[in-house]
Order: C-alpha cells, then sequence, then structure tokens
C-alpha cells in the first residue's frame, strides 16, 4: 500500500553552520517555522485580543523576540545590544504587576519583522561558533550558561509560547 502524504520527518543541519550546532539551529526554526505559519493571515483584532484577562498574541510574540535578543547578547555574547535592536523593543517587558507588557496595535508584520530581524542576527553569530565555543561557559555573576544550553532554552520557551498562541487562536477563531 502507499500513502500518499507520507512525509519524511527528520532534523538536517542548517547549512553554513558547523553540522551539530547547526541541528539545533534548526530545531529553532522549525519551532519558529510553524509559529509564523500558522499566524500568516491573522486579523488584528485576534493579535490585540486578551482572553481571561491575560496577554494577548501580540504581547507574547514581542515576548518571544525580546527573551531571544536577551539571551543572544547578555548570555552568548556577553555585550551591549546593537542598538538597531534595542530600538525594536519601545515597551518595558513587564508591567509593574510582573505580568507581560501588553502590546496593542502593531501589526502582524511589524510582530514578523521584529521576530526576523532578531533571528537574523541571532543566528549571524552562530554561524562562525565552533563545538569549543559552543559549548564554553559563559561566567556570570548568576550563573554560568554556554550557548549550547541557550539555544535549547529558546527553544523551549518559543515552543511552551507557540502552544499558548495555538490555544489562542482556536479559541478566538471560534469566538470572533
Amino acid at each position: 500500500m502507499i500513502l500518499l502524504n507520507r512525509r519524511t520527518l527528520l532534523v538536517s543541519p542548517l547549512p553554513g553552520f558547523n553540522e551539530e550546532i547547526g541541528r539545533w539551529l534548526w530545531c529553532l526554526e522549525d519551532v519558529r517555522r510553524t509559529l509564523l505559519t500558522e499566524l500568516t493571515g491573522i486579523s488584528q483584532t485576534i493579535l490585540d485580543t486578551k482572553i481571561d484577562e491575560r496577554q494577548t498574541i501580540g504581547s507574547l510574540l514581542y515576548h518571544i523576540a525580546l527573551i531571544e535578543a536577551d539571551w543572544l547578547y547578555e548570555e552568548v555574547l556577553v555585550t551591549e545590544w546593537d542598538p538597531e535592536i534595542l530600538s525594536m523593543f519601545p515597551f518595558e517587558h513587564r508591567s509593574a504587576d510582573g505580568s507581560l507588557a501588553h502590546v496593542e496595535g502593531q501589526s502582524l508584520e511589524e510582530h514578523f519583522y521584529r521576530l526576523n530581524k532578531v533571528r537574523e542576527v541571532f543566528l549571524s553569530h552562530f554561524q562562525s561558533m565552533d563545538l569549543t565555543d559552543w559549548r564554553k561557559p559563559r561566567v556570570l555573576e548568576p550563573y554560568d550558561v554556554t550557548p549550547e544550553w541557550v539555544v535549547y532554552h529558546l527553544i523551549e520557551h518559543e515552543s511552551h509560547h507557540r502552544g499558548q498562541i495555538f490555544q489562542m487562536l482556536r479559541k478566538l477563531r471560534k469566538d470572533l
């Protein structure tokens, strides 16, 4: 029997990277690809609507990009933020009560641009990285962390929020 919708599921290293690092980065990119694919074409209303007084999809997209940039500059590079990237985050990360900043009124294109630009810069810093640097701990005051762990964490972080966004999308598409 031939299955017409049979897929091949495998991880392939991103071209231009050390093979092992490229595999991890492929996973990071795959999470993003599925997120952007699902969000393509959603309305401004869906992007900006709060459910049960929680954050909006727009707020979560802002948060995902901000956290990725923060881990890149603070933990991997241990340097000041690129001013162009920093300028993409005009809102405080969290409100006074600790909840994510409310981001409303930014178009899907603006969110996609920010996510894509941060990812482009993120990936560019890994192209020349070898396995020694990939596994070299950055010794910071609160903890030691490797770029390898940062990428693992970002996969986990974005996957978690992608799940939240997908749940919100289902509810909003049904209710609106």
